[in-house]
């Protein structure tokens, strides 16, 4: 997936069903999913808040306001980079355990 994201530290117990290499590949791709749905949802939250909007220090129109959305989409996974506020390890914490469950 995205190589922005750091190696990830194992959250839960794995399960002995999986050979080690496939748990560590299955677990980095749900932290994966998870902290780019956390990067998505802070990227609207920052959008809502207005961080981004068009001003006119570059003149405004369609151009700057298309390439706003880029910007607070990498602001938003640098700040999941950095900690994020939880809803990765929440959403990854719970996605583990329906996939474990599912063996």
């Amino acid at each position: 997936m995205s190589n922005w994201m750091e190696p990830m530290t194992p959250l839960t117990t794995l399960d002995p069903a999986y050979p080690q290499q496939s748990r560590n590949q299955k677990d980095q791709a749900i932290w994966n999913v998870a902290q780019d749905l956390e990067a998505t949802f802070l990227a609207e939250m920052l959008k809502s808040a207005g961080f981004g909007a068009a001003s006119d220090s570059f003149g405004g129109g369609i151009g700057e306001e298309q390439f706003a959305s880029f910007l607070g989409q990498a602001q938003a996974k640098e700040m999941v980079r950095a900690g994020g506020i939880g809803l990765a390890e929440a959403v990854f914490n719970t996605l583990k355990e329906r996939t474990d469950g599912a063996v």
